[in-house]
């Protein structure tokens, strides 16, 4: 019986269809050592699929990513040892899209603090006018499938949409410029794009000169993408209105960008609803099928 480990947390209906796979180990303690004899290994976002876990996995066949990015797995190390990574892009497309018009409505809206000084017991609402976002020119860094999706919504709301991305698409109602032009236009930007050496700090001190002043920028795709010393001093200073992240470089983030009131944070919910967690959760049943049946 093919013997499949789950590393990281996972809806238990998910759980239950993958039994029906094999022999499953769910969250062991010592995962090093239940990998010696595992064909599976199935991850999330916060088990490190590195060189040094996959080097004493002498049966292992499968990596398999729930979830769109393959950053915490080791995918040319597990090339060198035949094993096979797989993901589920297509999941959690639309929870990822949620996320990010709903941060950035929060946010010109100041959801967040009015909260707080609600639970304070404090009525202050003359310092809480907000922005609406229809007839804002929003900004998004990348156009793939999720940026897409985030340009459909945001059409609804009455957004003019402008995009950058390495490899344009045809789009009526989505302008296509190059990053000077979107930072100098947007009001708001959002962040859309896989972490490569290109993406790497792509929002630092030189690209935030660049742009509106009063602009606001939602981050809901890696922490990476942003130089957090050029995105303090922006908040700071009031070259950036606001930032909304979802995203850090380190994970649980406790960094200085907590000490400003114009900085939003979210604890990498991006996926983290029920609906895209059941259908990453089917999604990698499916695939999982397929590779066994091979086998």
């Amino acid at each position: 019986m093919t013997k499949i480990i789950i590393a990281d947390n996972m809806e238990l209906e998910v759980v239950e269809e993958i039994k029906k796979l094999g022999q499953v180990v769910y969250k062991p303690a010592n995962l090093a050592n239940e990998l010696k004899d595992a064909e599976v290994l199935i991850v999330r976002s916060a088990t490190q699929v590195n060189s040094e876990l996959i080097a004493n996995s002498a049966r292992l066949k499968i990596v398999a990513r729930a979830g769109v990015g393959l950053d915490n797995v080791d995918v040319a190390a597990c090339g060198a040892k035949k094993i096979k990574v797989i993901n589920t892009p297509g999941a959690s497309l639309n929870a990822v899209a949620e996320l990010a018009i709903g941060l950035t409505i929060a946010m010109l809206r100041n959801v967040q603090k009015a909260h707080l000084q609600m639970k304070n017991k404090i009525w202050d609402k003359g310092k809480l006018i907000g922005s609406e976002v229809a007839g804002k020119t929003l900004g998004l860094v990348g156009f793939g499938r999720i940026g897409s999706m985030v340009a459909d919504k945001a059409r609804a709301l009455e957004m003019e949409i402008i995009a950058y991305d390495p490899h344009p698409k045809e789009s009526e109602f989505v302008k296509f410029v190059d990053l000077k032009t979107l930072f100098a236009n947007a009001d708001i930007i959002s962040l859309h794009v896989a972490l490569s050496e290109e993406t790497r700090n792509l929002i630092n001190k030189e690209s935030i000169v660049k742009m509106k002043n009063g602009v606001y920028l939602i981050n809901t795709s890696r922490g990476e993408v942003i130089d957090e010393d050029a995105l303090y001093e922006a908040c700071k200073s009031g070259k950036i209105a606001g930032a909304s992240l979802d995203v850090y470089k380190q994970e649980p983030y406790t960094g200085k960008l907590l000490e400003l009131e114009n900085v939003y944070f979210t604890p990498h919910l991006g996926a983290s609803t029920k609906e895209a967690q059941i259908r990453i959760g089917k999604e990698l049943v499916e695939k999982l099928k397929q590779e066994l049946v091979t086998w």
